[in-house]
């Protein structure tokens, strides 16, 4: 626990309110993406203001708690290790590996025993019996991979074209900054961890068994970043490739590989009334390095791809909810809504030429509303460009913006 640890304050000051509240706090997202890290943080924190606190820390990947197989050992070790002097937290890490932890939890947030922090990697935790059994009990708080800001300071690297392209190539697996940044040492761990959350986390726990399919679905998702999709066309495709994979295999799959948070799905909604169409969505990773891991990467071809895909990230990471705006044959990449606001995004390389100009201002241009609007673009703008109240900004500094 006393390791020196790089703040990720974002995450810190939205959990902090709930520090000592009657609420689980549950921190979900992708294995590695610093869920660990964050409970480290938050010890710390507490630590300040209480430094006699007795902290019970469980860590289902480590051989120490192995014992610990479901919800009577864990309410067994807990009730051991609580202390009678002290104000009491419990930190459990990958807590869904305790099979039916939920009850322990909730017997121990009724009696108060302790002020309760845990993590997990499926999405699968917070539905079914949990969501009964908890509801209104508990706060999720999503963790993301590094975003850009986070990179550079994780890195010790200056905000430039070239680190901003390294980022895009690399992703943002928080333990990057441990083994730096050249990219086949960065790609061999990447690989490595790609295996690890495909078996662990999807094979295993969803029991999928036909492991060279769901590898040759992930490969489609690469090759296809930010294009619109639907589970029939997808088996439609892999069918003329000479894999054969039934519709419903792929609707399971990809279900699996977003219940794992290593891609989100993004529906189709009308910019109009807002219905979400149920054909036709997209599909982003979590960690961009992950998906170059996966298949050979062609800078030039991919660029739009790997822009596309950072934006959704930061908007994600920024708590908006997102999704592909339609406005009659019209597509807007992202329409992002929070708090009853709403933001429109467009994302190209390069406005090369006026019908590239045109698409991609156009688009936003006829949306009868005056949210901000904006196309990110690789283009150097000195200084930005607007147009029509439309603001042209380079994705470096949309990255780095901390309100959208």
């Amino acid at each position: 626990m006393s390791e020196d640890l790089i703040i990720r304050s974002g995450y810190i000051e939205k959990i902090k309110p709930f520090i000592g509240k009657n609420l689980i706090k549950v921190l979900t997202g992708q294995r590695r993406v610093g869920k660990s890290y964050m409970l480290k943080q938050l010890i710390a924190q507490i630590r300040i203001t209480e430094p006699n606190a007795n902290v019970i820390y469980i860590d289902k990947e480590l051989e120490d708690f192995s014992a610990l197989k479901n919800h009577k050992d864990l309410d067994n070790y807990v009730k051991q290790h609580l202390s009678a002097d002290q104000k009491n937290y419990l930190f459990i890490d990958e807590v869904q590996e305790i099979e039916e932890f939920q009850h322990s939890l909730r017997s121990l947030l009724n009696q108060k025993s302790c002020d309760i922090y845990c993590t997990g990697s499926n999405a699968t935790m917070l539905s079914g019996e949990l969501a009964t059994l908890l509801a209104g009990r508990y706060m999720e708080f999503s963790i993301h991979g590094l975003s850009y800001t986070e990179f550079l300071e994780f890195n010790q690297l200056k905000e430039s074209v070239e680190n901003l392209n390294l980022y895009l190539t690399l992703g943002g697996m928080p333990y990057q900054h441990n083994i730096g940044t050249d990219p086949a040492i960065v790609f061999e761990y990447l690989k490595n961890l790609y295996a690890s959350i495909l078996l662990r986390d999807v094979v295993s726990r969803e029991n999928i068994r036909n492991v060279a399919l769901l590898e040759n679905l992930v490969m489609f998702l690469a090759d296809n970043t930010g294009s619109l999709l639907s589970a029939q066309n997808i088996s439609k495709y892999l069918k003329s490739q000479q894999i054969n994979i039934p519709t419903q295999s792929v609707i399971n799959y990809l279900k699996a590989l977003t219940n794992a948070y290593f891609v989100h799905k993004v529906s189709r909604a009308d910019i109009q009334g807002l219905k979400i169409f149920e054909i036709g969505e997209k599909y982003y990773f979590e960690d961009l390095g992950l998906r170059n891991s996966i298949r050979p990467m062609n800078y030039r071809g991919d660029i739009a791809k790997l822009m596309e895909n950072a934006v959704y990230l930061h908007l994600i990471r920024n708590g908006y909810r997102v999704y592909v705006g339609k406005s009659e044959d019209k597509e807007i990449d992202f329409m992002a809504e929070k708090n009853g606001e709403r933001r429109y995004v467009q994302v190209t390389y390069l406005l090369t030429d006026k019908n590239t100009v045109e698409r991609e201002f156009g688009n936003l241009n006829e949306i009868p509303d005056n949210y901000p609007k904006y196309v990110v673009t690789m283009d150097e703008l000195k200084p930005l460009n607007t147009y029509k109240g439309i603001q042209q900004i380079h994705l470096r500094q949309f990255l780095q913006m901390e309100t959208i």
